[in-house]
């Protein structure tokens, strides 16, 4: 047999190798003898008996399904209700709606739902239009802005990012402001909300439209060119709207201090939703007194003028009315994750704890052979 002789400097991370063709020493590639690269750092690793994983196990259980509890209870006592008004079906009001008008549409179309309340809605009162098989979170949808210009720059406002393209200029040459898929595309219908009286008087409800945007979009991100006091036709001037807009970004709304590119149905557009089913708040119906729910128990007609097609893309539209609580909207799912988490652990608690009672003894006593 032969002997391998045992060589220091090897272990040290210094190898002589073999020779190459030319005498010259082959570099190994035989990690350096270090306490890293040798994966020999001290570390710890935990011992799981059953003293530290049953406890762990109850704990977990004891503090998540309480907590679990909580949650849905909180969110099943949120009221809300959703109405569809896409007018997919030929008995819906909004069907000739739906089948007749597009971007390109001169004329608005105006439909009228009835819906009733069953229950009343007592504290401040949400209104969302919902909108289903949109893809807002494509990733050349989300690029296609130009966040410079919405910042009110003006060299950004006559020259626009090519991210924009191909909503960049309009048919005259002119740059677009704002300009991109998303502000193009811009939801534009129009809803009102009437309660009508067990007399059949129709009374019309207040929205309001301010307070429905962030307040660092509001004051940071979004800003008009020009100072805060400018006209904002001659601010825009120069500029073209975006191709599926009825009217240019300075006429969005009478109010200065909500026209332009600080209106709030414009800047909740364009936040974009990550998944196509979504929903984004439209206005706001507040709570007059406390004597008196916000929106009585009865019936109530919802008028909208249908100005958004969603024909081409298959999708949908609705309408939603909700309360909220501390944790936000309606949304069981969390209280439901807790629960099954707390459930579990609590169930496999349990079962380790039959198990480590009935053959426990049985390990700790037998003999274990050298």
């Amino acid at each position: 047999m032969m002997a391998s002789s045992y060589n220091a400097k090897e272990e040290d991370g210094h190898h002589s190798g073999a020779s190459g063709p030319c005498g010259a020493a082959v570099k190994s590639k035989k990690p350096d003898n270090t306490a890293f690269k040798q994966q020999r750092l001290p570390a710890w690793q935990p011992i799981l008996t059953a003293g530290t994983v049953l406890p762990a196990f109850f704990v977990i259980g004891l503090i998540f399904i309480p907590i679990g509890i909580g949650l849905y209870v909180t969110s099943n006592n949120i009221k809300e209700f959703e109405i569809d008004y896409t007018g997919i079906d030929m008995s819906s009001p909004c069907f000739n709606c739906s089948q007749n008008f597009s971007w390109n549409s001169t004329r608005p179309c105006k439909c009228s739902l009835p819906f009733s309340l069953d229950q009343p809605f007592e504290s401040n009162v949400f209104m969302y239009y919902g909108l289903s098989n949109f893809y807002q979170n494509h990733r050349r949808y989300v690029k296609s802005r130009d966040d410079s210009q919405l910042n009110g720059d003006t060299f950004s406002l006559t020259h626009p990012s090519k991210e924009c393209e191909p909503y960049r200029t309009g048919s005259d040459n002119k740059p677009i402001a704002p300009c991109g898929a998303i502000a193009n595309s811009m939801f534009n219908d129009t809803l009102e909300l009437y309660y009508v009286d067990p007399n059949g008087t129709r009374t019309q409800i207040e929205l309001a439209k301010k307070g429905i945007a962030w307040w660092t979009d509001k004051h940071v991100k979004f800003r008009n060119p020009g100072s805060n006091n400018s006209n904002l036709t001659a601010s825009f001037k120069g500029t073209s709207k975006p191709v599926n807009w009825n009217k240019p970004v300075y006429e969005l709304d009478s109010e200065a201090e909500n026209n332009g590119f600080i209106n709030e149905d414009f800047i909740v557009w364009m936040r974009t939703a990550a998944l196509p089913t979504f929903r984004k708040l439209y206005r706001i119906i507040q709570r007059k007194n406390s004597m008196t729910p916000t929106l009585p128990r009865g019936n109530y007609t919802l008028e909208v003028t249908y100005n958004y097609p969603v024909r081409s893309f298959e999708g949908r539209k609705r309408m939603i009315l909700s309360t909220i609580s501390w944790m936000g909207g309606k949304n069981p799912f969390l209280g439901i994750a807790y629960i099954t988490v707390g459930s579990v652990c609590f169930f496999l608690g349990v079962v380790l704890l039959i198990i480590h009672h009935k053959y426990g003894n049985r390990s700790n006593n037998s003999d274990i052979p050298n």
